[in-house]
């Protein structure tokens, strides 16, 4: 029996009321140009990723790149070599998440031991060490990147050189990775790790591994954004060094502050905000940086739990209020 759309979660609800605009995206591309909404799921993924790893578990990561930028990697070098072959993109996909996941265990296997700055900053170095290899290793192709990446087929079947059924592929990858990071922060193994973020001493006391919780969040968040280093590589048909620097990483961190640290929907539409002005204000050059900035600073002085984070909190507010005046009335 299907459960009707006013017992479902809000989170759920809003992202099938989403999907209904979405599934039409790419019959109107003088509205909306598919390959822009593309990327914009891309990094919304992204930053889905990160949030599950800092707003749901505490830690702050300024290494997600290195995930993010070495399945696209993996995902590229696949494709042009056995892609032409027939390699699924499925497949390339894979590879490149596995990838993530491995160097996410890596890196989190050293991070995990500090806490606080002390973790961000070992993330931090071990994304540059992780930058520095893409720059010498020779199938990466240095500053010159990997161009002409193609997509293959989707089950050999649906070819995703066609826009518009890399479009759907892209919006289906999205909803089922939005879908397995909601059902792994509302499973509980999610509640332990917002006890870890809440009170780690706590955490300890009732008899959880934390540093393994940890390192367990640590890998699944670098895996998913892999998905999403995998999926863009395909999108955009390109990855650079860039996908795999330090800009990159403290960009999924703004996206995420603007939209609500630790909300589930504050991460899309931070990513979203931030796509859509790098896209739109792209003529100005380097002064979108200045217009993003300067936002982030209105939103850390006035909106300090984000834009969904702050909606949130006044829909409590205003059912505290409600729940306040009948018990006074009564």
């Amino acid at each position: 029996m299907s459960v009707p759309i006013a017992r479902m979660p809000m989170a759920i609800r809003i992202l099938v009321l989403l999907l209904v605009p979405a599934l039409l995206v790419p019959l109107f591309p003088q509205v909306v140009y598919p390959v822009f909404v593309m990327k914009v799921l891309c990094f919304a993924l992204f930053a889905v990723a990160f949030n599950l790893l800092t707003g749901y578990t505490g830690l702050v990561s300024f290494g997600h790149a290195a995930f993010f930028g070495w399945a696209g990697y993996t995902t590229g070098q696949m494709m042009l070599l056995f892609g032409p072959g027939g390699l699924p993109p499925e497949l390339a996909i894979v590879c490149g998440v596995a990838m993530a996941a491995a160097v996410g265990y890596v890196i989190g296997s050293l991070a995990i031991r500090r806490t606080g700055i002390y973790f961000a900053m070992i993330t931090l170095a071990l994304s540059q060490v992780a930058y520095f290899m893409a720059v010498q290793i020779r199938w990466t192709r240095g500053e010159d990147g990997m161009q002409g990446i193609p997509r293959g087929k989707f089950l050999g079947l649906v070819d995703l050189g066609v826009d518009s059924h890399m479009y759907y592929f892209t919006l289906a990858v999205f909803v089922l990775g939005f879908l397995f990071v909601y059902r792994v922060i509302h499973s509980p193994f999610g509640q332990v790790l917002k006890a870890i973020r809440d009170n780690s001493p706590r955490a300890v006391s009732l008899g959880y591994d934390t540093d393994r919780c940890k390192l367990m969040a640590f890998v699944l968040s670098a895996a998913v954004a892999g998905l999403a280093g995998s999926l863009k590589a395909l999108v955009l048909q390109l990855v650079a060094l860039n996908d795999v620097s330090l800009p990159t990483s403290t960009e999924v961190l703004l996206m995420t502050l603007l939209g609500g640290l630790g909300t589930v929907w504050g991460p899309v539409l931070g990513a979203t905000l931030v796509v859509s002005l790098q896209n739109y204000l792209a003529t100005l050059g380097d002064v979108v940086t200045i217009v993003i900035g300067l936002i982030f600073v209105l939103c850390v002085s006035f909106f300090r739990r984000g834009f969904v984070g702050e909606w949130l909190a006044l829909l409590q507010w205003r059912k505290a209020r409600g729940g306040a005046r009948t018990d006074h009335t009564t």
